[in-house]
């Protein structure tokens, strides 16, 4: 058997039900009585029987109207709570955002833009990934994050990347390494120190050892680890040099090395944000990627349109 039965008319049910009178539903409902009555009537055909006992001066619910009588409530109540959960979700009362970034972004720029989108959206719960570069690629492409800040992927069909800004590497070296107090240092110059990388398949390893190989320039790695906080540490302890993102700088201070700008070559990527070209974003998720956009193109100098 299929049911036609539709919000108006369990509404209408409802307010008879509580009123018991024609004229108070009517007046409730903000309806004609021609209105009401029709309304009841198609309800009471879509479901096979009478659910009020109509006499000159009363109306009165049916045994059948009595037992439905409750489930219509439920049943309005959970249609009300669903039609406010999806309008506070659209207008970012309520919600919750899976975010994927890269360390070295989660601890140096994030921050502040979480504050003030927390300050707009204080009710939009967020689950935030800091993890390297691949992941969070992986991760928004298999739709377990929403939206993605890391390295330009390239060329994707399946992702759209909108670049923030762009972030230059810089040698990473111990305080009394003899190229600490300079400006500027050139790449093979620092390469004759013992170097510090990321395991493979690091996306910042590849590009450094592709970056080096264009130019005949040997890749030997001293150590070798996961995290570029390791690196920081391994560095200030004097174990050899490394070259990171600048975005980088301040964990690699507060593990007691120095930052030095690098030369011939110069090297730099973008960073953006990144999500599912096929797949439509949430009210939060384009909030943030809005917010983002707005923050960093603002301060980097950029266009600020998309």
């Amino acid at each position: 058997m299929s049911l036609n039965v539709t919000i108006k008319q369990l509404s209408a049910f409802v307010a008879l039900a509580q009123s018991r009178s024609f004229a108070e539903a009517c007046e409730r409902l903000h309806l004609s009585q021609p209105a009401l009555s029709i309304s009841i009537k198609n309800l009471e055909e879509a479901l096979g029987g009478a659910l009020f006992f109509r006499s000159t001066r009363s109306v009165h619910l049916t045994p059948e109207g009595e037992a439905f009588y409750p489930a219509a409530q439920r049943l309005l109540g959970d249609w009300k709570q669903t039609l406010g959960d999806v309008v506070n979700a659209f207008n970012l009362k309520q919600g919750r955002l899976i975010l994927s970034t890269m360390p070295s972004f989660a601890v140096s720029v994030l921050p502040k833009v979480l504050r003030e989108f927390r300050d707009q959206f204080p009710n939009i719960n967020i689950l935030l990934h800091d993890v390297l570069n691949e992941s969070v690629i992986d991760q928004v492409r298999e739709g377990r994050s929403e939206l993605g800040v890391c390295f330009n992927p390239g060329k994707s069909d399946d992702l759209t990347f909108i670049k923030l800004f762009n972030d230059e590497l810089v040698g990473v070296v111990s305080k009394d390494h003899p190229l600490a107090s300079q400006s500027r240092i050139k790449l093979p110059e620092l390469l004759l120190s013992p170097l510090i990388v990321l395991q493979a398949p690091s996306s910042l390893r590849l590009y450094v050892e592709q970056t080096l190989a264009a130019r005949g320039l040997g890749f030997a790695a001293a150590i070798e680890v996961n995290q570029l906080a390791t690196v920081g540490q391994l560095v200030g302890l004097g174990l050899g040099v490394s070259v990171v993102p600048r975005l980088c700088e301040r964990q690699m201070i507060d593990s007691g090395a120095v930052c030095v700008a690098l030369d011939q070559p110069i090297l730099n990527r973008d960073i953006g944000i990144v999500y599912r070209t096929r797949f439509a974003l949430s009210s939060p998720a384009i909030a943030m990627r809005d917010l983002l956009v707005t923050l960093l193109k603002i301060n980097s100098g950029e266009n600020n349109s998309l």
